[in-house]
């Protein structure tokens, strides 16, 4: 019998099957039976490590187990409490993890460090299968309590892993199939572990990618919440990664000593937990604080592009400390009830300071001046703080002056009087008496028509076209720019004396590839367009959508998910590659790794791997080399040697 169980089981690994539950039964018996497994069988050392532990723990695989695992309700109320920061910067994550995987019989489940579960979300039925062998909060899943389990595992191995179906040591467990993260904090102790529960008949080869993502995100959340008070560098290999969840963050000190980084920050370091506080920046990248501090004087925001001793680029930009808003607690002033400001407001800590500065701005005669990238919600912001002030009531003009041919301009925004054979217009900004006007893409104003927005915020009238005297209007002034401004001025194009007056208040609107609350956001907005329908995107197309860059931003997210709603079936409830419209397919399809391609000896082609993506690249690029190149985020000459048959990764500037 033993004999046939190695032939099969060195079949299995001859074909790159995984061992079935049978195989692995017999190889956890085995195990039982002699201490530890002979060479041959198809179970990874992770897993053979983890059976182990297991028995040392004194479990049995239909043995009964312990009841005293278990929180009473009392002690896990206190448990949650003392994490109540990692609870807060989870849940976000967890709902939008929930929303993706909604009626597919599946969990979101929260733990601690010793493995005790805090949070659970997910489909009833699948939770009542669960609670029954105690997947429930309260219950303890290290692993000297459940034997091998991705949370128990996870926290041992301190390393995401999938445990799947028979690979769990506990034979009742064999019908879960489980992805789990470890959770980290920026000092790099371990916080708990993130998870995705669901039937082993059902499992999802990208649950995995999801959860770590997921995993990533709340790590970032919880960087920014602990550090925003600390001047911090974002980096990536490509200028649109930084943002992403996959970027590298470190938090310094005032004189360039790092205190704090995330998991990406420092395994691109090389670096350990230990090696905070005791680490200079000029130490490990070939950059001084100086001159970092330097460039982002004179360029805000803009990222800076290193080489490094290797050869391979970075970019590094720089954030300076967030300046904590004033509590309201203790000031003797009633809580502020939550308005159309707040309802944007889904975790990203650049727009909950904008939202917060908006806020004391509602209701004052000041004007506010918008400034991002196209697509980025400049309109919405605006129509939100008209939403939350006393003016709510009154009416909300939008206005693009981008739209309107110059000439055309002035009568449009400030009307005409009445000549003979032509009756008086009205004209948007006095529309807008007793409300908002909001003027998005302000640089394309006319000087004539800058004249008069003046006239307006200093005077509060205006001289509409033909008119002789001026008319009082009462608005607030809400402009927008893509530009800036400051480089009109210095070139004449732009009113300086206008400029000034607008820029006392400056929001700047942060692009969607650098938000930190993308995967609330999608829920949000899947939940505004289509309401309790509990619509969530499949794995795939998720990790897809957290990776890609999105150049329009939230105009480009929103019109795609509004499409995707639209296309979906009254029964349908997941968002898949049929669902978007086709150049995002394309664009998203082209940028997912290919099949990998395998010689006879069963090791990945890199030669043929690369021609793949390199062809991919240049068809969706109609031909374009230089579009291709900027795809594929390499120079235009690497990729002609590439193209000549190069082979992968030989040329340093590929970056």
């Amino acid at each position: 019998m033993e004999t046939r169980s190695r032939h099969r089981i060195a079949r299995n690994a001859m074909t790159n099957l995984k061992p079935d539950r049978a195989s692995l039964r017999r190889a956890r018996d085995l195990m039982l039976e002699r201490g530890d497994l002979p060479l041959g069988y198809l179970v990874s050392t992770l897993l053979a490590r983890s059976w182990r532990r297991s028995v040392d723990a004194g479990l049995a695989p239909n043995g009964r187990l312990a009841d005293d695992n278990r929180l009473a309700e009392t002690e896990l109320a206190r448990a949650r409490e003392k994490r109540r920061d990692l609870i807060a910067h989870a849940r976000p994550v967890m709902e939008y993890l929930h929303a993706q995987t909604r009626n597919s019989g599946s969990m979101v489940t929260l733990a601690d460090e010793n493995g005790v579960l805090l949070q659970a979300l997910g489909d009833p039925e699948f939770l009542g299968r669960a609670a029954r062998v105690a997947l429930s909060p309260g219950a303890s899943w290290h692993e000297r309590h459940r034997g091998t389990n991705a949370i128990g595992t996870a926290l041992a191995e301190a390393r995401p892993l999938v445990v799947h179906g028979g690979e769990h040591f506990l034979e009742r467990n064999g019908f879960l199939s489980c992805a789990a993260a470890p959770l980290v904090a920026p000092n790099g102790r371990l916080l708990g572990v993130l998870d995705i529960t669901g039937d082993e008949r059902q499992h999802h080869p990208h649950t995995f990618g999801l959860v770590r993502a997921a995993a990533q995100t709340v790590e970032n959340r919880l960087f920014e919440a602990v550090h925003s008070r600390n001047l911090r560098i974002r980096f990536h290999s490509m200028a649109e990664g930084i943002g992403t969840f996959s970027e590298g963050i470190a938090a310094l000190t005032d004189d360039g000593w790092l205190i704090g980084a995330n998991q990406a920050g420092l395994v691109f370091f090389g670096l350990r937990a230990g090696d905070l506080n005791a680490t200079p920046l000029s130490r490990i990248l070939p950059v001084r604080l100086e001159d970092l501090l330097d460039w982002n004087k004179h360029c805000p925001g803009e990222p800076m592009l290193v080489t490094l001793a290797d050869g391979e680029r970075l970019f590094i930009r720089l954030d300076p400390p967030v300046a904590t808003p004033r509590a309201a607690m203790g000031t003797g002033q009633p809580c502020r009830q939550k308005d159309a400001l707040d309802a944007l407001d889904t975790g990203d800590e650049k727009l909950t300071a904008a939202i917060d500065k908006a806020h004391k701005l509602v209701g004052k005669p000041i004007s506010m001046l918008l400034q991002g990238e196209p697509g980025v919600g400049k309109e919405t912001f605006a129509r939100a703080c008209h939403a939350s002030g006393p003016r709510a009531d009154g009416p909300f003009v939008g206005f693009n002056c981008a739209t309107m041919a110059p000439s055309l301009i002035q009568e449009d925004l400030f009307g005409r009087a009445a000549v003979p054979g032509s009756e008086a217009t009205l004209g948007r900004v006095r529309e807008a008496h007793g409300g908002t006007i909001f003027l998005g893409s302000i640089e394309a104003l006319p000087r004539e028509a800058q004249a008069q927005l003046l006239k307006l915020i200093c005077e509060r009238r205006i001289l509409p076209v033909g008119a002789t005297h001026p008319v009082a209007v009462d608005v607030v002034l809400i402009c927008a720019t893509r530009c800036a401004l400051k480089s009109m001025v210095a070139a004449g194009t732009f009113d300086a004396d206008l400029y000034y007056r607008l820029n006392g208040v400056t929001l700047q609107l942060t692009p969607l590839r650098e938000r930190q609350d993308f995967p609330a956001l999608v829920a949000r907005l899947l939940e505004q367009l289509a309401p309790d329908r509990g619509i969530g995107l499949d794995p795939e197309v998720a990790r897809a959508f957290i990776e890609y860059t999105w150049p329009g931003n939230l105009r480009q997210l929103n019109n795609a998910l509004h499409t995707a709603c639209a296309l979906l079936n009254e029964s349908d409830n997941r968002i898949g590659w049929e669902h978007l419209p086709d150049d995002l397919f394309e664009e998203l399809k082209w940028r997912l790794p290919p099949a990998p391609v395998t010689t006879g000896a069963g090791t990945e082609n890199l030669r043929e791997l690369s021609q793949v993506t390199i062809e991919r690249a240049i068809a969706l690029s109609r031909g374009n080399i230089s579009e291709a190149a900027r795809r594929l985020g390499i120079s235009r000459n690497t990729l002609y040697r590439r193209m000549r048959g190069s082979v992968p990764g030989e040329d340093s500037n590929e970056k």
